[in-house]
């Protein structure tokens, strides 16, 4: 992808220049930067979807100031019907499901993929939608199919009604009013808050990036680094022989607090602990994830990442689905091409040494990756 050329995608900015402008700064609105778009796949696959076990899907209805939220899996015959208005239906992860959504999300990939989440395909019978909302991620709507119309503000007031499932926006006062046809794009930066709502059936489609707060991943890799060292065969433990017999049992022991904060520094001090953590857990697959069994590649097929398939690098690390690797010299620029590219051709497989390649067959026989013939 050629970072300074115009993209129509981003309305005839290029991808640097859309991230120097807008990208965690201000809304954009491309009329038509997708023209000609098609529905990713039409309602009746899109319901059969959300009934499976392996698909994240939310029912959301709305009747006045009503609410209802349900978590699927949904089976068919627990939708609405389609022609009752007011109604919303969210699948997540579509992109791991559907080549034509996974081929729509690589075009965003001007964007880290450590920042990406999924994406989101909302069907909506006439008058659906969740409300006014904030989100704390950056996304991209795409409208596939019908019309929404979007109003947009800044959020002075993040507080929610009170009793809803939803967290809907107690006091919304928009700044902007945009109605997306098929082929539109919004951009949007975290903490904005959107109201969305169908006009006639729709299909929307997002593309979601997140953005962790800061005690939330530090929670996650608090919990990735201890998971790194229990498999120390020689753990070292707490030790009070100079304990005294005490008369105040209830308090903690000053030698305890002091052998707590050495063992929080020795495993944040480790030399890349942390990069290897935050790579480990940046390339989790989501949850409800899972994959099937294949086969090995025969010599002189190339291999293609299975579209499930998490894959990053760091200087001194590859990371695929939770799992870490050192990497260096040609195998490494080999590992980084592939995540890069998420495909290795024949002749740069061939070139891969003998540990790496043996790698990457159990990959495909996990079914992480998969040949590609070429």
């Amino acid at each position: 992808m050629d970072l300074d050329a115009p993209q129509a995608l981003l309305g005839g900015l290029s991808p640097a220049a859309f991230m120097r402008r807008h990208w965690q700064k201000k809304p954009l609105v491309v009329r038509q930067a997708l023209p000609g778009v098609a529905p990713l796949l039409a309602r009746g696959p899109l319901f059969e979807l959300a009934a499976r076990d392996d698909v994240e899907s939310r029912l959301v209805v709305r009747d006045g100031a009503n609410w209802q939220v349900r978590h699927g899996p949904l089976a068919r015959r627990s939708l609405p019907p389609a022609r009752r208005p007011g109604w919303t239906l969210l699948v997540q992860g579509l992109d791991l499901h559907l080549a034509a959504a996974h081929e729509l999300l690589a075009r965003f990939r001007f964007v880290p993929d450590a920042r990406l989440d999924d994406m989101m395909l909302s069907w909506a019978s006439d008058g659906g939608g969740v409300g006014p909302h904030l989100d704390s991620y950056d996304v991209f709507l795409i409208q596939v199919h019908g019309r929404r119309r979007w109003r947009v503000g800044r959020v002075a007031d993040p507080a929610f009604v009170d009793g809803l499932p939803l967290k809907i926006l107690r006091r919304f006062e928009p700044e902007h009013e945009w109605l997306l046809e098929p082929g539109d794009l919004l951009y949007l930066p975290p903490r904005w808050g959107h109201d969305g709502v169908a006009v006639g059936e729709c299909m929307t489609a997002s593309v979601g990036f997140r953005s962790p707060s800061a005690a939330g991943l530090a929670r996650e890799l608090l919990q990735q680094l201890a998971d790194a060292t229990d498999d120390d065969e020689s753990p070292r433990l707490y030790r009070d022989p100079g304990q005294r017999a005490t008369g105040t049992p209830a308090e903690v022991p000053a030698a305890l607090q002091a052998f707590a904060r050495a063992a929080l520094a020795r495993a944040l001090g480790e030399p890349g602990a942390v990069e290897r953590a935050l790579g480990a857990l940046m390339s989790e697959p989501k949850p409800r994830v899972w994959f099937e069994a294949g086969r090995v590649p025969a010599d002189g097929e190339g291999v293609t990442l299975d579209a499930k398939t998490r894959m990053l690098y760091d200087d001194r690390h590859v990371f695929i689905n939770g799992e870490t690797l050192r990497a260096g010299g040609r195998d490494a620029r080999l590992m980084r091409r592939l995540a890069d590219r998420r495909a290795l051709s024949a002749r740069d497989r061939a070139l891969l040494g003998a540990d790496a390649r043996a790698l990457l067959d159990e990959w495909a026989q996990d079914g992480w990756l998969h040949g590609s013939g070429q």
